[in-house]
């Protein structure tokens, strides 16, 4: 005998995958105005959270982000720099620096490569889904090819296969 699956906890899960979608993208967001305006972790996730969370790019609503998601992208980005820009360094054509890459690019894979590295128990083929539809958001088909590229190459560098 088969189960249907209940309408309420489907509806339970589209709403925690949308509001954890909205805190990945206010994280790129808060990734990149901090590398715009050299401001402090803190402060950033201060005015995202008094000010911003829960807006698109073109400061439409949508759905609420999850605060506690973009806390932990925006401060383990920062905090594993280090391993986060090595790991997708590995992958960049010889010659090619972090700086040469569009700053949102930068952002997007940042958070991405956070989230393989600090989220073990989340496959890697959801995080990739959820940034590459991101970047297909912000870029045109080239852009967000490179990225899905660069992201399929560094997740298999981090989770292995």
């Amino acid at each position: 005998m088969s189960r249907r699956p209940d309408p309420a906890s489907e509806a339970e899960r589209e709403v925690r995958r949308a509001r954890r979608a909205g805190g990945r993208l206010a994280a790129i967001q808060a990734l990149y105005q901090m590398e715009q305006t050299s401001s402090s972790v803190p402060a950033v996730i201060a005015e995202f959270l008094d000010d911003r969370l829960g807006l698109s790019d073109d400061g439409a609503p949508i759905e609420e982000a999850d605060p506690d998601l973009f806390k932990a992208i925006v401060s383990g980005v920062v905090d594993r720099q280090e391993d986060v820009d090595r790991a997708i360094m590995r992958r960049l054509a010889s010659g090619w620096r972090m700086e040469r890459l569009d700053a949102t690019s930068r952002a997007i894979l940042r958070a991405a490569v956070f989230e393989l590295l600090a989220t073990r128990d989340l496959p890697a083929n959801i995080i990739l889904g959820e940034y590459v539809s991101i970047a297909h958001a912000f870029f045109d088909k080239t852009e967000a090819s490179f990225i899905n590229g660069l992201l399929d190459q560094a997740a298999a560098d981090i989770r292995g296969g």
